[in-house]
Order: structure tokens, then sequence, then C-alpha cells
């Protein structure tokens, strides 16, 4: 059934938690922020996210595309990457891609590149996005966990020990 204005193709709230927690994964990953806006479904019958980077001051954007994120009422979701954005503040930032909903028959999910050209689709979400985010749980097994820190008997030098590989210069 195609899109119309009244009935608009919207991302579910399962969605969009996923969607926030890519955005907050990307942030950790790359050492920036990644914001993800998602823009509202009034103009074009379906809500689209986008992902961006905010430039620095010290960022050429000539080889790069830039988009504007933010402004009155924008829906930035996840944590921000950590910034403190203001209801109307605008950040110009570097396109990375965006997802839009579609309703074509198989395909709910379109991911668009930074030439605006459809790159992948999926009907789920996940096989769209960078990496896998798991809603399972971290094992609390002990056999899982590594162990950082070295037991009190590793790496101690005992001169008197004849098998220590270890010399003295």
């Amino acid at each position: 059934m195609p899109t119309t204005q009244e009935s608009p193709l919207r991302f579910t709230d399962d969605e969009l938690d996923l969607i926030g927690r890519t955005a907050d994964a990307l942030s950790a990953y790359m050492g920036k922020p990644v914001l993800a806006e998602v823009i509202d479904a009034e103009d074009t019958g379906f809500e689209w996210v986008i992902f961006a980077v905010p430039l620095d001051i010290q960022d050429t954007p000539d080889d790069i595309v830039v988009v504007q994120v933010g402004g009155s009422g924008a829906r930035i979701i996840g944590n921000q990457g950590g910034l403190v954005i203001a209801d109307g503040d605008i950040f110009e930032c570097e396109y990375l891609w965006a997802i839009q909903l579609s309703d074509l028959e198989g395909v709910r999910f379109i991911k668009v590149d930074q030439e605006g050209e459809e790159i992948a689709w999926s009907e789920n979400l996940r096989d769209v996005l960078p990496f896998v985010i798991s809603d399972e749980p971290v094992s609390e097994d002990d056999d899982d966990l590594e162990d950082d820190e070295p037991d009190d008997d590793d790496d101690i030098f005992d001169p008197h020990e004849t098998d220590s590989p270890r010399t003295l210069h």
C-alpha cells in the first residue's frame, strides 16, 4: 500500500532505541559525537534519520558533504555524543548516511550514502546499520571475563629462581 499523508511511515519505539544506541556506539567508536536526527514524515510521508558528526572549528568542509542538524523542535536521539544541545541549536555536520522508511514490499529500511545513492535495503533495521548491536546481556560467567589484573605471582622476578627466563643486565 503506498504511503499517504494520512498514514505516514514512522519508526517504532524499538527502532528509535536501536538508532539511538547506534549513534552512541558510533560516538564511542569514533571518539567524537555522532548525532542521529529523526526527520518528521510531514513533508515526505515517511520518517528518516540522518547520522552526522558536528564539524570542529579546524575542520575544512571542502571534500565532505555538509548538512545542518538540529534546530527548533529537532528530534535528536541517543545521548548526542555528550553534547549539550539546547532547543534551536543548529550544527554544521559531516553527513555520514541516512536511513529512510519505505513501504516497498520486503523493504522497510533504505540506507542512503553521501552521494544520495541507495546502498542497502532490508526488512530488518540491523541489516543496514554499520555493526551489530546486541540486546543480549553480557555473560557474567567468570570464564568469559578477561582478567586484566596480573596474578600476585606473575611477573615477579626472583633472582634466586634458576628456571627464570629473565636475566639481569
